[in-house]
């Protein structure tokens, strides 16, 4: 995936000014392309071209849709940008960085990166159509961004692992396999019975944001089932007697 594949979608943005400097935070992390859920004769062209600068050209081409599920269609992956948790969010939120690593393996698609309305964000009808969340930390005394803000980091976060080299050494597994990490860890606890004493769904979510955090190699997550598998074989196994006092 390259920086061409990245789309920001902004949904039914308020104020044309924010448009303008999305543009113009687009252009400085050399990402192009920006679709919005709405209509093009609903927002202040002038306004739009002062705020973007040399960046109008973004405004130029961007695409119009209905809605995030058509702006998105084309794209193998959409993630919805969300400051509040809660149980009708996704229930499981990434960080940019996070998301940065899973799309930077995918070799080919595009990926969609959306943003809500300026006064309410997502609504949770409209989070349910991305694929995944992402939670920009912020302050909790103060933590709503500004829409062009939050545009500015996520394409900063895209370009810094997408354009600039990586020195860690390694390359962090993506989302996907992450997911078969998790199950092959949740399917070993099952077999020795863990499960009756707490819920699966819980367990799963929880390592997975903790092993989402750690940004596990390749080599680490198959270390950690082969640990997984090999202790509950062992707890499987009938327990011999030391035979004292026999």
């Amino acid at each position: 995936m390259t920086l061409d594949d990245i789309y920001i979608v902004l949904s039914h943005p308020e104020e044309s000014r924010n448009i303008g400097s999305a543009c113009r935070a687009m252009a400085n992390m050399g990402i192009k392309k920006l679709r919005i859920v709405g209509k093009r004769e609903d927002y202040k062209d002038r306004q739009i071209r002062i705020l973007a600068i040399h960046a109008a050209y973004i405004w130029d081409n961007a695409e119009f849709f209905d809605s995030i599920t058509q702006a998105a269609a084309d794209c193998v992956i959409s993630a919805g940008t969300t400051r509040r948790r809660g149980k009708k969010r996704k229930e499981w939120l990434v960080t940019p960085e996070e998301f940065a690593n899973g799309a930077a393996i995918k070799q080919e698609g595009k990926a969609a990166i959306i943003f809500g309305n300026e006064r309410t964000g997502l609504t949770d009808e409209e989070l349910e159509e991305c694929s995944i969340g992402i939670n920009i930390p912020s302050s909790p005394d103060f933590p709503s961004l500004n829409l062009s803000h939050a545009v500015q980091i996520m394409c900063y976060t895209m370009y810094r692992k997408l354009e600039t080299p990586d020195f860690s050494g390694y390359t962090p597994i993506p989302l996907e396999r992450l997911d078969k990490t998790v199950t092959s860890i949740a399917d070993n606890l099952q077999k020795i019975g863990f499960f009756s004493v707490t819920g699966r769904p819980d367990m799963e979510l929880f390592w997975k944001g903790v092993l989402a955090r750690a940004a596990l190699s390749e080599g680490e997550a198959t270390y950690i089932e082969k640990v997984f598998s090999k202790a509950a074989g062992l707890a499987s196994k009938p327990r011999q007697s030391s035979g004292e006092g026999s």
